[in-house]
């Protein structure tokens, strides 16, 4: 399944910064460490001179992916149209047959955190969830057999 190039604005912004960060601040101070490194001779050994240019093949591998992936994106704004329905960006809260409560938030492949209970849109729960109303019943296919879930609040704001 192809990756959704749909992104919430903060989202947006943290990659946008954490590509200058690279940039304009991680790659120069660890490109003058490699020269610092490499001036004191023998490389073959040089721990720092290897470590430093592993690292800056790491850094330059993630600037480029960065620069393609925020080429690709969507700043997805919620509008008032919304309210009352679920879209890209709602907290939805929702309960299962055992009467246990869970809040997610639909967001884009990109900004996905299940610590945070950030759900990728690509997700087969938020896929079901996506037009749905307060009261409406969703089915979810899980590893573990079919889910029912119903829909207690959309809020475009945390809970």
């Amino acid at each position: 399944m192809a990756k959704s190039n749909y992104i919430t604005r903060a989202g947006y912004q943290a990659l946008d910064q954490e590509l200058k960060y690279l940039w304009k601040e991680e790659r120069p101070r660890v490109t003058q460490a490699v020269s610092e490194a490499a001036a004191m001779g023998d490389r073959s050994e040089n721990a720092e001179y290897i470590y430093g240019k592993r690292r800056l093949r790491e850094i330059d591998r993630r600037v480029r992916f960065l620069t393609k992936r925020l080429a690709a994106l969507t700043i997805v704004d919620p509008s008032p149209q919304q309210v009352g329905k679920v879209f890209f960006g709602a907290w939805v809260k929702v309960e299962d047959d055992n009467g246990q409560e869970y809040i997610y938030r639909l967001v884009g492949p990109d900004e996905f955190d299940p610590s945070k209970k950030w759900i990728s849109i690509d997700s087969p729960v938020a896929r079901a969830l996506i037009g749905k109303r307060i009261d409406d019943e969703i089915h979810v296919m899980t590893p573990n057999g079919e889910v029912t879930y119903y829909i207690l609040d959309i809020r475009y704001t945390p809970f």
